[in-house]
């Protein structure tokens, strides 16, 4: 059994092609799975760390407007689509798992051009191109939201880390904020932009700070690789810590009461699986797919949203800060968010692909 999986970019789509990745091992041991990506995307860092065959293709934008570069996308698609072609030949590939992102329109039509059953599993609410022009191509097609705009498609959720679906945040909380040099006594506030980080919730959170700490609340702020602090901010207590990027989430969010975070799909997907509820700050970019992503957490009672543009200190002291002082407002928020969580969606699609390509679990 030899699986080709594609999904690149952003971890996004990379995380749950994984995890997916990581169920097929459980289920059949020695099952090859093959992961094809772009040389500027994040799998070329985290595909290789987690053990999977990394094969790249030519990365292929497509222009979402009228623009003199459209007239070269056929040309580089052509030769994308002949790359991702030759790898599944290489590997003898059985079927194909796409996830979107810029490999997947050349993936999807390379097996399609081999014969391959394909399947779609499409994170957002609202589908991107690549798995637009996929879901063309198959009636295999599984989406991660309740509310996907996609057509004759089945919600079976978004496959997730087992480090992540198997946490259990209260027992672990002590032990999570110790390791983040925390403290175990005070309500804390997990505040993260994705995997990249995003400027607008960094200064406002930090600029919150002094007001969030005299108020007995301690932060753990992820920046984002890519992003600097000016000053930090100075020591005392309760802690601001400050990091560039945390490889341990599950324990972030352990350590974490509450979230100041973006609502990307996998984000929405982990912190409901988890049980932690957060305000969303959708990004104010692409086409409005994370405030989609997160619009039924917060009308299920498990979280807040404000747009981008909205985000300031004041609106984190007067709407945040109260709920981290309530306990019982926590713990209300916290069961709402984790009732609309799913923690099996990486076995349920696993079972699903070997049953397509008429494998055994």
């Amino acid at each position: 059994m030899r699986v080709v999986l594609a999904g690149g970019g952003t971890a996004g789509h990379i995380e749950p092609a994984l995890a997916l990745g990581d169920a097929l091992r459980r289920l059949v041991p020695g099952v090859g799975v093959t992961c094809l990506g772009t040389e500027r995307g994040l799998e070329t860092t985290l595909v290789p760390a987690r053990g999977y065959d990394l094969q790249l293709v030519p990365a292929v934008p497509l222009p979402r407007a009228l623009t003199p570069q459209l007239l070269t996308v056929p040309g580089r698609l052509a030769g994308a689509i002949n790359a991702a072609a030759g790898v599944m030949d290489k590997v003898q590939a059985d079927i194909l798992v796409g996830f979107g992102g810029y490999v997947a329109t050349p993936a999807y039509l390379a097996a399609r051009r081999r014969g391959l059953p394909i399947v779609v599993h499409e994170a957002n609410a609202r589908p991107g191109l690549a798995n637009r022009l996929g879901a063309r191509l198959t009636d295999h097609v599984f989406t991660g939201h309740t509310q996907s705009a996609m057509a004759k498609a089945e919600y079976i959720g978004i496959p997730l880390r087992r480090q992540i679906v198997e946490l259990d945040r209260l027992s672990m909380g002590d032990k999570a904020r110790s390791w983040f040099g925390l403290r175990t006594d005070l309500p804390t506030l997990l505040v993260f932009g994705g995997s990249q980080g995003a400027r607008s919730l960094n200064q406002a959170a930090l600029a919150a700070g002094p007001t969030l700490r005299r108020a007995g609340v301690q932060v753990l702020h992820v920046l984002g690789p890519k992003n600097t602090l000016e000053e930090e901010p100075p020591p005392g207590d309760p802690q601001y810590v400050v990091l560039p990027y945390v490889d341990r989430m599950d324990l972030a969010y352990a350590a974490a009461d509450f979230a100041l975070c973006r609502s990307g799909a996998l984000t929405c997907a982990e912190l409901t699986a988890v049980g932690l509820p957060a305000a969303y700050v959708p990004l104010p970019h692409g086409n409005g797919e994370q405030q989609l992503n997160a619009t039924p957490i917060v009308q299920g009672g498990g979280g807040l949203m404000i747009d981008d543009s909205d985000l300031s200190p004041d609106w984190i002291i007067q709407n945040v800060l109260p709920i981290l002082r309530d306990p019982e407002r926590v713990a209300t928020m916290s069961e709402a968010a984790a009732s609309m969580g799913r923690r099996d969606a990486d076995v349920a699609l696993a079972r699903k692909v070997l049953e397509i390509a008429g494998g055994r679990s």
